[in-house]
């Protein structure tokens, strides 16, 4: 519910009145506005192709993120997950006290229906409603509806939404709900931006910048003698290709990236409150720094996310030169037609009070010397502190998960491997190309495999699951090793992975190398296992079922 800011700039007394057609609805845009539009963009900047594009994109990141919890959310957290989340809210509201107490610190739609069904169902409505945003439509109640639908599932994502760009999109999904009028919703309405609004997203894509910066230079001491990106290709969570290709570049390519990296994050952002020409490079330059990202691995929606608050530093004079002339004329209409109302006006200046109130422990984070990242500092996520990378691993390691029909393990045991949807497994499978996609568990993978079970106790209960040929389980990875029936046992061994060199004569991506077992073979018979399941809620006890 917001956007405001003077209907009419310096000048809009010589334009000529707007015609009667509907830019919204597909009436055709008289020509002659974009004159009227040149014209203004010697005035004070103005904002709606602005709006419009950082909708759309935000629509798309909606899009996908509900998407995947359409398609992931019931093998990850339903009834019979991973990790369930009844399970997981049973446990919040012991350990609370009260179901008031546990609502008021996760709250959300789930605390008063976890089943499956509704689930699916409010992530498939988080999905036509995104799709409607991303197709032009959009208003408060509609934004409103979709981050109330999103932060229930973070609340109960557990592992499986415990990443960065989760409250980031809570953050830029918020300010959002104020960038449109409350129930109108064409892609040009007659309330117009707000200005304070725009600098408010300008001030989130500051701290994820120079918050990712700052942790960067105090976290790993290869950012600051510049060899991190020798290693970062390879390690990185999801590579694809052209991570293969960058990472055999020269070590003087590797350093001067992480200079430009360094400038990107430490410097330019500061350019985002500069006026019209300073902010329009520093938005250039920090939105084709992500795109480069995106090229470079598979870091899910994050840089997509990251770009919609960058938008902000564009105005209408810039991005009407390289929208389709359509959109510039139809901006030039609605700017001639704004209708600026007083009560948003309100609205706007008291989030402007409540995001500055907020900043307070996300500038002290920044300021202080043990900097953390990606944290939330209050239970709805308004204004959070983020970071990324703040240390890089120098080697890749991988768990690769094996199962064998035999019922006793011998030497001659012949075990078949598990291959997930796109991490690292057989050495001559191409990398992946998936962003914004995101699959979650091969994610949780690659950081189990940087420790030990005890710290990811649902890697145990992702082996019972392999052990019954569950369905939904196995919807989750790329194949199954024992179509016709379960196999007796699994197992869990620890590779080092390594990019294959260029002219490989084997052909791989990969070359890999065994540390050991990660988990001993393991079967439906294990009284141990029966027992930690059963423990963990994961096995209904007295459950003595045998194969």
């Amino acid at each position: 519910m917001q956007q405001e800011s003077p209907g009419k700039h310096e000048g809009d007394s010589t334009l000529p009145a707007p015609p009667t057609g509907d830019c919204g609805r597909g009436g055709q845009p008289d020509n002659s506005l974009r004159a009227s539009f040149e014209t203004r963009k010697r005035n004070p900047a103005s904002y709606w192709l602005t709006r419009f594009v950082i909708l759309r994109l935000l629509g798309l990141v909606y899009f996908v993120a509900f998407l995947v919890a359409a398609q992931q959310i019931i093998p990850l957290i339903g009834q019979n997950g991973l990790l369930p989340a009844g399970t997981f809210l049973h446990r919040v509201e012991a350990h609370a006290g009260s179901s008031l107490s546990a609502f008021l610190q996760l709250p959300g739609l789930f605390w008063f229906n976890a089943t499956d069904r509704f689930m699916v169902a409010m992530a498939w409505l988080g999905v036509g409603a995104s799709l409607i945003v991303l197709c032009g439509y959009a208003n408060a109640i509609l934004l409103g509806l979709l981050w109330v639908l999103y932060l229930s599932f973070v609340h109960v994502g557990q592992d499986w939404y415990s990443y960065g760009w989760e409250i980031q999109l809570l953050e830029t999904g918020f300010l959002s709900i104020f960038l449109c009028p409350l129930v109108e919703g064409g892609p040009f309405p007659r309330r117009p931006p707000s200005t304070a609004l725009l600098w408010l997203f300008r001030w989130l894509a500051f701290r994820i910048m120079f918050g990712a910066g700052l942790i960067k230079i105090r976290g790993d001491a290869c950012w600051r003698d510049l060899t991190c990106l020798y290693y970062h290709y390879e390690t990185q969570p999801i590579p694809n290709p052209l991570s293969w290709w960058l990472h055999w570049r020269p070590h003087g390519f590797h350093q001067l990236g992480l200079l430009w990296n360094h400038f990107i994050e430490l410097l330019v952002p500061w350019f985002a409150f500069w006026p019209r020409p300073g902010r329009h490079v520093a938005g250039v330059l920090l939105v084709s720094f992500q795109l480069i990202l995106i090229l470079s691995g598979n870091l899910s929606f994050l840089n997509w996310l990251t770009i919609v608050p960058m938008l902000a530093c564009f105005d209408d004079s810039l991005l009407s030169r390289v929208l389709p002339r359509r959109l510039a004329t139809c901006a030039a209409r609605a700017g001639e037609a704004a209708q600026p109302s007083r009560v948003q006006e309100g609205f706007v200046a008291a989030l402007v009070l409540v995001i500055a109130l907020l900043s307070l422990n996300p500038v002290a984070n920044m300021l202080s010397s043990n900097q953390i990242m990606n944290t939330s500092f209050n239970p709805l996520h308004l204004v959070n502190t983020y970071g990324a990378f703040g240390s890089v691993g120098r080697e890749r390691r991988e768990i690769v998960f094996e199962g064998t029909e035999d019922a006793i393990i011998t030497e001659r045991t012949q075990w078949k491997e598990y291959e997930f949807k796109c991490k690292p497994g057989d050495p001559m499978r191409r990398p992946c190309i998936v962003s914004p996609y995101h699959h979650r568990l091969d994610w949780q993978i690659w950081f189990a495999a940087m420790s030990v079970p005890e710290e990811y106790p649902w890697t145990v209960h992702f082996v019972w699951k392999l052990l019954h040929n569950d369905t939904g389980t196995l919807g989750l990875i790329a194949n199954n090793p024992f179509p016709d029936k379960p196999p007796r046992h699994i197992r869990a061994e620890l590779f080092r992975y390594e990019f294959a060199p260029p002219g490989n004569p084997d052909g791989g991506w990969w070359k890999r190398t065994p540390l050991g077992l990660w988990l001993p073979p393991l079967s439906v018979e294990n009284p141990v296992l029966r027992r930690f399941l059963a423990a963990q809620g994961w096995l209904p006890a007295g459950d003595m079922n045998h194969r």
